[in-house]
């Protein structure tokens, strides 16, 4: 897979990103799409080949190894990533369709714009960036929890029993370098759990902005509503608009003489 038309279509998310949106995106391509490509294929690459039973009934070690690996570890995390990535370009299609709309409008309206800022989160963008945090984090805790149902944990045994037909009887089975792939299966779930924190953290960040905004907008409405003028003001204004008439009127009885 070209990894690399993924990451140029994410590095335009970037831009309307938060810090953490963006320090969220630096983890997935640091932590762990350059650990997919560069180690963790390589590491994986020989599973079935060097998958070994001690029996030489034919058949045996491909069911055994069909028990043992039902999926791939390289598959599983080559889906979380498409997924995980995914709703992100939720956001993109979001602010593209309100750059469209705004062109529309400033055609029709002589250089006036809908928006000031499409890429601004705010009204419709911003539930739509919510949920895509929303999404990103369910994807990732899910694919957390398929890999630990399926091979009930994140450990890689050094040997494994399997007694299923056609195996004569109950044989052992061992699997290479399963120190190495413990490791990058325990780097890969803690950088998958540190984007679900990442994205947790924003999303506390963004609802608690939403409320600081209304709560000052809150507060300014009931200043204005319940701003009082002074009567004493008042009455110095009509005291002093009235003499401000009686003036006029004398001015005009002079001119009138």
């Amino acid at each position: 897979m070209n990894w690399s038309a993924l990451e140029s279509l994410l590095s335009g998310v970037n831009k309307y990103s938060t810090a953490f949106g963006r320090v969220w995106l630096s983890m997935v391509f640091i932590f762990r799409v350059m650990v997919f490509v560069v180690a963790a294929q390589r590491v994986w690459g020989d599973e079935s080949k060097d998958f070994v039973c001690n029996t030489r009934q034919i058949g045996c070690t491909n069911v055994c190894y069909d028990s043992i690996f039902p999926i791939s570890h390289i598959r599983i995390w080559a889906l979380q990533l498409i997924f995980v990535t995914c709703p992100s370009f939720m956001v993109m299609a979001h602010v593209k369709y309100r750059e469209s709309k705004d062109q529309k409008y400033s055609a029709h309206h002589e250089g006036s714009h809908l928006y000031a800022n499409p890429g601004k989160k705010r009204g419709g963008l911003w539930w739509t960036y919510l949920f895509s945090l929303i999404f990103k984090a369910g994807l990732d805790s899910a694919f957390l929890y398929i890999l630990f149902k399926i091979y009930h944990g994140y450990d890689m045994p050094r040997l494994s029993k399997c007694s299923l037909e056609p195996c004569p009887n109950t044989v052992d089975c061992f699997i290479s370098r399963p120190t190495e792939k413990k490791i990058f299966t325990l780097f890969m779930v803690v950088s998958s759990a540190a984007c679900v924190l990442m994205c947790l953290i924003e999303m506390i960040y963004l609802i608690g902005k939403r409320i600081q905004k209304l709560l000052v907008r809150k507060i300014r409405t009931s200043k204005v509503k319940h701003v009082r003028v002074d009567p004493t003001i008042m009455a110095s204004q009509q005291s002093l608009s009235r003499k401000q008439n009686l003036k006029e009127a004398a001015a005009t009885n002079c001119t009138t003489l």
